[in-house]
């Protein structure tokens, strides 16, 4: 057999798989998010948060906090983020505004020992919408003063993100430990600022709404004690978290945080929404403005819940 010809089959050898299944297929690109969080005082935000972090399919590109103190919500970020071993993703607290209840996490957030974040939430949503123009979702998982703020500074950088996310309303059913469950309620996102969810709907960007029809998930007792069991730093810091709480986990920021991955845990309808001064969001007659989410497959929820927080997924 002639040199040259040997050389080649060899470098074919080299180069070829053996088998077609051993071909690599390239991994799908990281969805990048923003979340917008109230972290500090139900428990929620802090899972919400730490799904987020397990998740290889996000690219957390900040954080900001909202509502009443700030500071002290983005020294809790600070602080889960330093345990969770992702130090460097950019935080930023919101401009305070006058609290309407006591944080309960505030030992978690005194034993930080970052610097205060800049209160610049808004500037980290417009520079990171420029930045990546048309890609980034925004996951808002509190009151929305934050996003009111950033669509006033400049509507035009606003509308360069993707989506909105949202955590928020209420279309036919209350809160459940309300008597009149049947009856929509004011939910607390969207009655402490009303005015920035008639902002957000205005300005075209396409916005799913996760209200309490659909997210009201108690965490289930066995899952608790799985999640808080494991051994890794965050789950330490959030069965620190939730001891101080005080609270039951009711699991609606994470399924809001869940539905930006797999929108599957949440199959939305189109539907034209008004809000009014009381926070009340009422479907009416007209052109859809927003997604909105009625129920949700709980089942698959828990189970990639349990398959991202645990290490004996369901």
């Amino acid at each position: 057999m002639p040199r040259l010809l040997i050389i080649l089959l060899a470098l074919a050898t080299l180069t070829l798989p053996a088998h077609p299944h051993q071909i690599p297929h390239p991994k799908p690109a990281a969805t990048p998010i923003l979340i917008d969080t109230d972290i500090g005082d139900d428990i929620d935000d802090a899972f919400a948060l730490a799904y987020a972090l397990h998740t290889p399919q996000f690219h957390i590109l900040g954080i900001t906090t909202t509502f009443g103190d700030t500071v002290t919500r983005a020294h809790i970020v600070s602080h889960l983020l330093a345990d969770a071993g992702h130090p460097n993703i950019p935080i930023a607290a919101g401009i305070p505004t006058p609290p309407n209840g006591t944080l309960t996490q505030t030992a978690y957030a005194k034993s930080d020992t970052h610097p205060n974040a800049p209160q610049t939430a808004a500037t980290l949503i417009l520079d990171t919408a420029r930045t990546h123009p048309h890609e980034v979702t925004l996951i808002a998982i509190g009151p929305l003063f934050n996003i009111g703020a950033a669509i006033d500074r400049d509507p035009t950088a606003f509308r360069l993100l993707k989506r909105v996310v949202v955590m928020g309303g209420s279309i036919t059913h209350g809160y459940d430990d309300d008597p009149k469950t049947s009856w929509p309620s004011s939910e607390w996102n969207i009655r402490n600022d009303p005015a920035s969810l008639r902002k957000l709907l205005a300005t075209g960007v396409p916005i799913y709404l996760m209200p309490l029809d659909s997210t009201q998930i108690p965490l289930p007792a066995d899952l608790q004690t799985r999640i808080l069991a494991q051994p890794d730093p965050l789950s330490q810091a959030l069965a620190e978290l939730t001891r101080e709480a005080h609270r039951p986990v009711i699991l609606y920021d994470v399924l809001t945080t869940a539905f930006a991955t797999n929108p599957t845990f949440c199959p939305t309808t189109p539907m034209h929404l008004e809000v009014d001064d009381k926070g009340f969001t009422r479907p009416t007659p007209g052109k859809p403005n927003v997604n909105v989410c009625l129920t949700s497959n709980t089942p698959a929820f828990l189970q990639s819940l349990s398959h991202h927080l645990t290490s004996q997924p369901n």
